[in-house]
């Protein structure tokens, strides 16, 4: 059984966006968002480390004392900034977990789910978070892509992620569907195994991966077993600079 002190959490941290240049840095009731993740991500962890390509950042994390380094700014996705830091810092742990650098309100219990998962059941390769969709906030939002939508099978290994929505409930109107099956919404809360980290980031793209846009199908296509902890606390990303006008201060 793994303990706190075999895994370690890394949030991999990007200046650059589209929507949202700077948004690491952007500030929240006074806090800076990447301060806000790493001291939610403190109260589960024993260590948890920003992997940034950006000076700005890795100062601005220095300066209200967390640890960080610098990665490659030729990492493509977060998964290989992730690998390239936990490799950069020469440590030994069973699970890398991998924190989003836009989720300034994560709970604590949704990174001790995650933790849960490898202290129970030794041979889970990868792990992650499923949030039950709450019908009372609009079956619209099941509709939108930018929200992952997925499926599991009894024991909690996900089956399938997607954009749309799933599973189609047949024999009934779409505005039924929320009374007909319970659904479930992804939370990009990852923890790997320290050697399996190490072999996802090698794997070439995959079909599904590329039809989606999302990296997790590349390990369900490859082969690799994903299992989901499950939770009711919501999830609160930060997109947009109006994401974070709707936030209500949770911590």
């Amino acid at each position: 059984m793994s303990k706190k002190s075999d895994f370690i959490g890394i949030i991999p941290s990007r200046y650059g966006s589209t929507r949202f240049p700077g948004k690491p840095l952007a500030l929240i009731d006074g806090v800076m968002m990447i301060e806000r993740v790493y001291r939610q991500a403190s109260k589960a962890l024993e260590r948890v480390v920003v992997a940034t390509d950006d000076s700005r950042i890795y100062d601005a994390v220095k300066g209200f004392g967390g640890e960080v380094v610098m990665t490659s700014s030729e990492c493509r996705n977060g998964t290989e900034r992730v690998a390239e830091a936990y490799k950069s810092l020469g440590v030994k742990a069973d699970v890398v977990i991998n924190i989003q650098g836009d989720e300034p309100y994560i709970h604590p219990d949704q990174i001790s789910a995650v933790m849960a998962l490898f202290q129970d059941t030794p041979d889970v390769q990868i792990g992650t978070l499923a949030h039950v969709f709450d019908p009372k906030s609009g079956f619209e939002a099941l509709f939108n892509p930018n929200r992952v939508k997925m499926t599991m099978d009894d024991s909690g290994r996900v089956l399938y992620f997607s954009r749309s929505i799933i599973p189609y409930i047949r024999n009934h109107k779409w505005q039924e569907w929320v009374d007909s099956a319970t659904f479930y919404t992804h939370i990009g809360l990852y923890g790997f195994r320290a050697d399996v980290l190490e072999e996802i980031i090698a794997l070439p793209p995959s079909s599904l991966e590329i039809a989606e846009s999302l990296e997790q199908l590349r390990w369900l296509q490859h082969g690799y077993h994903i299992k989901a902890a499950v939770t009711t606390i919501p999830s609160c990303p930060v997109d947009t600079p109006e994401d974070i006008d709707a936030l209500v201060t949770k911590v």
